[in-house]
């Protein structure tokens, strides 16, 4: 694994675990200060690669300017599962997986997709990355006709 994909593999984890926080606390909406991650300490931070931090912070704060765009094309996707119902970690795993897709596009859909896959894998329950990977492909062929 190369050292910038295992750079950027940590900047979405630490996006997942930002806005898992945010969400959990009902603070997606209020302008959050990211000067510190919530859940990390001043230390913590000091000890993350710049980059890492760069590359999360973009990630949520486009995830948080385009929230209500976001949770509509997941819901649009997520036929038999409300997102109120989608686990904390799912939920922000398709957020910033959705945000990568529809808005940066600095990253091709099918590794948005493939990276989406590993951190379910890493992060949450055995099953539910089949339904992260179901629900990205379907918005991928839908969406970006890719």
């Amino acid at each position: 694994m190369s050292e910038k994909y295992q750079g950027k593999h940590e900047a979405r984890i630490l996006a997942v675990e930002t806005l898992y926080a945010l969400d959990f606390n009902n603070e997606l909406n209020t302008g959050a200060d990211l000067t510190l991650l919530p859940g990390k300490s001043g230390e913590e931070m000091a000890q993350l690669d710049e980059e890492v931090v760069f590359y999360a912070r973009f990630l949520i704060r486009g995830v948080l300017e385009h929230l209500d765009q976001i949770d509509a094309a997941i819901s649009k996707y997520s036929i038999n599962r409300p997102i109120e119902r989608i686990n904390y970690v799912d939920r922000n795993i398709l957020r910033i997986s959705v945000f990568s897709m529809i808005y940066a596009r600095d990253v091709h859909p099918s590794i948005v997709i493939d990276e989406a896959v590993k951190l379910s894998q890493e992060m949450s329950t055995d099953v539910t990355y089949k339904f992260i990977n179901g629900l990205l492909d379907a918005l991928r062929k839908e969406e970006l006709k890719a």
